[in-house]
C-alpha cells in the first residue's frame, strides 16, 4: 500500500505537539506571573508612604525655578512655607522646594504627576516631617 505521508510524519507530529504544549506552558506561567505582579501592586501600599523631596545636588537657582512652577502653574499648596507658618523654617529654597514639590505629587500623582522638576526631586520614603512642619501624604 502507497503512502503520500512521508517516513518520519509520526515524528513531527510528536515534536509539534510538544512544541505546543511547551508554548501553552509558557503562556500560561506568563499568566500567572502576571496576575501575581498586579495583585502584589494592589496590596503593596508602600508607594503611598513616599514623599517627593527636593535632590540634595540641585542648585539652589534650578530648584528656585522648580519651586516657583510649583507654587504657581503647578498648583502646589505652599500656604505652609509663607512667613508665620509652620514649614517656614528652615528658611531655605531647598526646604520650600521640598514641600512645594511633594505637595504637588501627593496632589497630582494619581492622575500622572511625576516627582521629576527637571532633575531637581527624588522620592524618599522617609518622611521629611520635621518640628511642627507636616509633609502631607496622598489622601
Amino acid at each position: 500500500m502507497y503512502s503520500s505521508l512521508p517516513p518520519n510524519a509520526g515524528r513531527v507530529k510528536n515534536w509539534d505537539l510538544k512544541k505546543q504544549a511547551t508554548i501553552r506552558m509558557t503562556l500560561l506561567l506568563y499568566l500567572i506571573l502576571h496576575i501575581l505582579a498586579a495583585s502584589a501592586q494592589q496590596d503593596d501600599h508602600n508607594w503611598e508612604k513616599q514623599w517627593c523631596i527636593a535632590d540634595e545636588q540641585t542648585p539652589d537657582d534650578v530648584l528656585q525655578q522648580a519651586l516657583n512652577w510649583a507654587c504657581g502653574p503647578g498648583g502646589a499648596d505652599c500656604t505652609m512655607i509663607e512667613p508665620n507658618k509652620s514649614c517656614y523654617l528652615p528658611n531655605t529654597v531647598r526646604n520650600h522646594a521640598s514641600y512645594a514639590f511633594n505637595s504637588y505629587w501627593q496632589k497630582f500623582k494619581k492622575h500622572g504627576g511625576t516627582c521629576y522638576f527637571n532633575a531637581a526631586a527624588i522620592v524618599t520614603d522617609l518622611d521629611p516631617s520635621h518640628n511642627s512642619c507636616h509633609f502631607e501624604l496622598a489622601a
